[in-house]
């Protein structure tokens, strides 16, 4: 059997201590499987590297059960169907939703949604149109709300999430702010996202910086970092200020979660602190696509993608997006496009 009839897997072969390895993953070559009842077989185009995903990788308990050693390591992909044994997909479609670090995935049909091949690119599927696109979407409608003439701070501003936050902050007429790692992401930040101001989190003094941008306090802080810039955000908390908590990818690879700042100014000052998972709210994936989809073919909703070519190198892609090294959304190339 060669490769190339092959289908290529990349198993979780060891828990990773701190930042994930390439040694951590080791990849396996089997038989192109076979759909059953009610399942589409598909050829990954492009797989989607996410923070979430380093929880995956660990034993402690979460939200969702973990990746066990031996098994295929776990994420959303965007592939062409190859063979269907339900009615709604035909050898041809585009679908998004499989999971699975692989160049071949058999689903079940009902966890697949077709994509439109004539609207965005197909990787917008996984980003700005995804699930990254769906959660900024979902934690500033039913979280953050904001109003005109407020001030909305966005941590990993940059970032899949982060960017379609704050442009849907802007959308609502609120003054926003973007906290970056780095002067080309903060430019990116202040002139193609058309944020009002943009702060480096490298800056020496962090506080007084965030300060400086928010002259009249934060009423909405959207929260994917954690640390010292979770610390510099809430310190500027106005009262009745709501927090949209989606991520802490400062503390990721860390064994054990370092301690929580003080939180008694929460009640003084009347603050929503609320965490969200996409998931919990499925139908708002359609609702998002339908809502977006116009505004990224007009290119009014601005994003960017950071893409690594080759399955193979999944593994350094997830230790890099880990690390703050990726610019954007970041995906796998692991296929070409349908002809």
């Amino acid at each position: 059997m060669s490769q190339s009839q092959s289908r290529l897997s990349i198993l979780l072969r060891r828990r990773p201590s701190g930042a994930p390895r390439q040694e951590d993953f080791e990849p396996r070559h089997d038989p192109i499987p076979t759909p059953g009842p009610g399942e589409v077989l598909t050829r990954t185009i492009f797989l989607s590297i996410d923070p979430y995903m380093r929880g995956r990788l660990s034993d402690r308990p979460s939200y969702a059960p973990p990746v066990k050693p031996g098994d295929v390591m776990t994420g959303e992909t965007l592939g062409e169907v190859l063979a269907s044994n339900d009615p709604r997909f035909t050898p041809g479609d585009v679908a998004v939703g499989a999971r699975g670090w692989q160049s071949h995935i058999v689903s079940p049909a009902d966890r697949l949604a077709k994509v439109d091949r004539d609207g965005a690119p197909l990787s917008a599927y996984l980003g700005v149109l995804g699930m990254p696109g769906t959660t900024a979407y979902s934690g500033m409608t039913d979280i953050g709300r904001p109003k005109a003439g407020e001030t909305v701070v966005i941590s990993a501003a940059s970032g899949a999430v982060g960017s379609v936050a704050g442009q849907l902050a802007k959308r609502a007429g609120a003054r926003v702010v973007g906290i970056a790692g780095g002067a080309d992401k903060c430019l990116f930040v202040q002139q193609d996202l058309e944020f009002d101001d943009c702060v480096d989190h490298r800056a020496l003094d962090l506080a007084a910086e965030l300060a400086a941008a928010c002259p009249n306090g934060i009423d909405v802080y959207f929260e994917n970092v954690g640390g010292r810039v979770q610390e510099a955000a809430f310190s500027l908390l106005n009262p009745f200020a709501r927090v949209v908590m989606c991520g802490m990818v400062s503390q990721y690879n860390e064994a054990e979660f370092p301690p929580g700042p003080n939180l008694g100014f929460v009640v003084g000052k009347r603050v929503l602190i609320q965490g969200m998972i996409v998931s919990d709210k499925p139908e708002r994936f359609a609702e998002w696509r339908t809502l977006a989809a116009p505004w990224v073919r007009e290119g009014s909703l601005r994003y960017r993608e950071d893409v690594v070519p080759g399955l193979e190198n999944a593994p350094e892609a997830l230790a890099g997006i880990l690390g703050g090294r990726n610019f954007g959304k970041l995906l796998v190339r692991v296929g070409p496009d349908p002809a």
